[in-house]
């Protein structure tokens, strides 16, 4: 009896184990990152959306994220376990296998699709599978392993979340929300690239054609800095079409200029030299930076 109750405990306790690194597959941290600007976009819409409705819907899209990420992990897995800060995702600790985790993938996929279109509207279901099979065929399959604009091209993918959730509730398409497409685009390449030279030796291992690897520090540097100079027209921009008043503009330029500040400086540093701890503040702050940069999006409009 006692051995009987031990074994169904353990099953129990394999069942949430197995659940929870399905969970780790669908990369959590990207999908805060989707739910919070989907959220900012469908708030951001001049149609309001009753709450549950628009929580389902954006819980729908943060499922489409998830799917994405479960069938980059699938399709990466040999890469992931070459590299130290992917080693310990779960299919290379064989903790789910590859089959597992394409199948888990494909059906979050088919599931979010179906279910946004039913929820909220067609061009929302139809933007959320466009921007999963850009991330896995485009980005993942074709880009990331052939060359170092991958992070630039692929970028689109994680720009469009803001674009779905505006859409949710205006069922259109608008310049306003390609504001927020821009915005996100723009800034992912030195986001990624920050933190690819600090992590050059990972990607190097994983023959994965990272800006530092093909075309040096210096040049990667420069780059960083371009793109985060890049910025200052995309908050601008907003502004210019009516879109936002001085509330969002004002700050956004104040985090912008440090944003600035923090890529000069990287530049200025020894030339093909670069200070590990300054790209990695840089990484970290322009994590930081977006999320306040959509945070003053909702408080001007709520103002």
């Amino acid at each position: 009896m006692i051995n009987s109750k031990l074994k169904n405990r353990n099953l129990r306790q394999a069942e949430i184990f197995s659940f929870s690194e399905l969970l780790k597959l669908m990369k959590p941290r990207v999908m805060s990152l989707v739910i919070f600007t989907c959220a900012v976009g469908l708030l951001m819409a001049p149609v309001t959306v009753p709450t549950l409705d628009a929580m389902i819907a954006i819980f729908i899209v943060s499922v489409g994220a998830g799917a994405a990420g479960a069938l980059n992990m699938w399709y990466e897995s040999d890469l992931d376990a070459l590299m130290t800060r992917t080693c310990l995702r779960p299919i290379p600790m064989g903790k789910v296998n590859k089959k597992q985790a394409l199948i888990f993938g494909i059906l979050l996929s088919f599931f979010s699709v179906v279910a946004l279109d039913y929820y909220a509207n067609t061009l929302s279901a139809a933007l959320l599978l466009f921007t999963i099979l850009f991330y896995v065929f485009i980005y993942t399959i074709w880009l990331k392993r052939k060359t170092p604009q991958n992070i630039v091209i692929g970028g689109a993918a994680g720009a469009l979340p803001p674009v779905i959730g505006w859409t949710i509730a205006t069922n259109s398409l608008s310049l306003e929300a390609l504001t927020f497409f821009l915005i996100i685009f723009f800034w992912t390449p030195s986001h990624f690239w920050a933190l690819s030279l600090y992590k050059s030796d990972d990607y190097k291992k994983a023959k994965i054609p990272m800006l530092p690897l093909t075309n040096g520090v210096e040049a990667t540097k420069i780059n960083i800095l371009v793109y985060s100079l890049l910025m200052l027209p995309m908050v601008v921009l907003p502004y210019a079409i009516d879109f936002v008043g001085l509330i969002f503009l004002i700050p956004a330029l104040a985090l912008t200029l440090y944003y600035n500040l923090l890529c000069f400086q990287l530049y200025k540093f020894k030339k093909n030299k670069f200070n590990p701890k300054k790209a990695k503040t840089i990484f970290g702050y322009s994590i930081l930076y977006l999320f306040l940069i959509f945070v003053i999006f909702l408080i001007d409009k709520i103002l």
